[in-house]
């Protein structure tokens, strides 16, 4: 195939989608017989995931390397800010943490260069291996204030000869505005990158922005590539958990209601995806004592800060409501973080966390957990010991060892491929695990959900998270295809340039 620019989707601010219109793009190069890869210099997110080598990147690249169909890889982000409060984050360069960073320090000059180095030569290693690479902006392509500190916008895409799309929300509003106010804040030689405009997440009749579009073109001066509406019914792995909690809590009958406790600090959301669309399935996110009443299953999720969302969880009543539901026949599941939080105890004595050195668990468990600054990050093959189901697929992100307290019995829930046991279980409405993605095992929500049977009007039809993973990279693709001038842009990432 012939060789085509780079390609950056940049924002006109934070979340106008470009991360779903990257994703989009990589799957319909991929179907178009390229080989793309997606990059993003510096991602900041909680949801993250282990690539095959076992080392940690932001989520949203993950699931673009999935549109592109290949295994994702540190290169694709090679640098991840993990928060940890309002002003600071863990910092994770080539798939490692490095430590931890007050966003003051972060941002300051001083030592950016090691930096830059590092995700430039991260972006090299990618582009001599994939074409084209489609690359993301970060926010705003304007911020002005941090223009010399910048690692992910327009010093990326200069490095790399990208061709820039400027992508603009118009469904909040001021898409004038804010397109044409981010193209004239830019400098000359970076207001030479921008190739094109993408509106996004337009609502009602097309037409009705023709002479959007004219002004747009008229005013800035380049193209509008496509104008893409907002859509409904695709469904694609979301990078923020901002709308958890706006999910319905309300119970339905016929199908197992399923309880995600909605800690502070919850990573890793996306292991709930496949429960979301599972049709024997109700999801909701709550924190609410009232609502934890109505589920039949809980799920204490991941969470960057352990001790600080028990001792939450205890302040708030949620810790002593899950106890009270699982004695009153409700299932109870700790997955990663969720898992420590189940057992007797949580340990900190050399303040990884921060200065609580023990906290009592909710008790569901027998096992201690004390917390350590090194950081398990790999993908797992495993057996789930209950059904004997083999070949199981999932990933560990942790901080932390755990261990069966006193003369209590081993009781894994599973054992990984290289012999080692994961998680613990007392029965099956009472386990927990390191593993992230288990539930995108089919076997293992087939044993979840089988105490359950009865209720279920959709017992006997199992689901294909896989398959329908699949189904909405090509839906979107296929969307994003019939409202975007693709003969346009591939004349843009084939012109001559330097």
């Amino acid at each position: 195939m012939k060789k085509l620019h780079p390609i950056m989707f940049a924002g006109t601010g934070s979340d106008v989608g470009k991360s779903v219109i990257a994703a989009a793009f990589c799957r319909i190069f991929k179907q178009d017989g390229y080989t793309p890869a997606p990059f993003k210099a510096q991602n900041m997110a909680l949801n993250s995931y282990a690539t095959p080598e076992g080392l940690e990147i932001g989520r949203a690249q993950a699931v673009q390397a999935e549109a592109a169909g290949i295994p994702c890889h540190t290169d694709m982000n090679p640098l991840l800010l993990k928060p940890q409060s309002d002003h600071t984050s863990q910092v994770v360069l080539n798939g490692l943490p490095i430590g931890n960073r007050h966003a003051y320090d972060y941002f300051r000059k001083e030592g950016r260069e090691e930096l830059r180095s590092a995700v430039c030569a991260a972006y090299d290693r990618l582009a001599s291996r994939y074409n084209p690479i489609v690359l993301e902006g970060a926010g705003s392509i304007s911020e002005i204030n941090l223009r010399d500190s910048d690692l992910v916008n327009l010093p990326m895409a200069l490095h790399a000869h990208a061709d820039v799309i400027l992508v603009g929300d118009i469904d909040r509003g001021g898409v004038f505005a804010s397109v044409y106010g981010s193209l004239e804040l830019l400098r000359p030689h970076e207001r030479e990158r921008i190739k094109g405009i993408l509106i996004n997440k337009f609502r009602g009749d097309l037409r009705l922005f023709d002479s959007g579009v004219k002004i747009l073109e008229e005013i800035c001066g380049i193209p509008v590539v496509g104008v893409v509406p907002y859509y409904k019914d695709i469904y694609i792995e979301e990078e923020d958990s901002v709308d958890l909690a706006s999910k319905s809590m309300q119970a339905e009958r016929g199908k197992v209601n399923v309880a995600v406790v909605l800690l502070r600090h919850l990573s890793n959301f996306t292991d709930f995806n496949v429960l979301e669309r599972d049709p024997r399935v109700h999801l909701f996110y709550t924190n609410n004592v009232d609502d934890l009443k109505k589920a039949d299953i809980i799920i204490l999720p991941g969470s960057k800060s352990t001790i600080s969302d028990l001792y939450e969880l205890r302040r708030n009543g949620v810790a002593q409501a899950v106890v009270r539901a699982h004695r009153e026949g409700a299932t109870v599941l700790g997955i990663c973080g969720g898992f420590q939080l189940m057992g007797q105890e949580v340990l900190d004595p050399d303040h990884v966390e921060g200065e609580i050195e023990r906290l009592p668990g909710l008790g569901l468990l027998p096992i201690s957990t004390t917390m350590s600054g090194e950081k398990v990050t790999r993908q797992v093959s495993f057996t789930f010991l209950p059904s004997g189901a083999k070949g199981l697929e999932g990933y560990e992100i942790h901080m932390g060892r755990t261990t069966v307290l006193g003369e209590n019995a081993v009781s894994p829930l599973n054992q990984l491929s290289d012999g080692a046991f994961d998680g613990y279980m007392t029965d099956n409405r009472c386990m927990g695990t390191y593993v992230h993605g288990i539930l995108d095992n089919p076997s293992f929500i087939d044993y979840l959900l089988t105490p359950f049977a009865k209720k279920m009007e959709e017992a006997n039809k199992p689901f294909d998270y896989h398959a329908f993973k699949e189904k909405q990279y090509d839906k979107l693709a296929d969307h994003v295809r019939k409202h975007v001038n693709m003969d346009l842009i591939y004349q843009i990432l084939q012109a001559n340039q330097s």
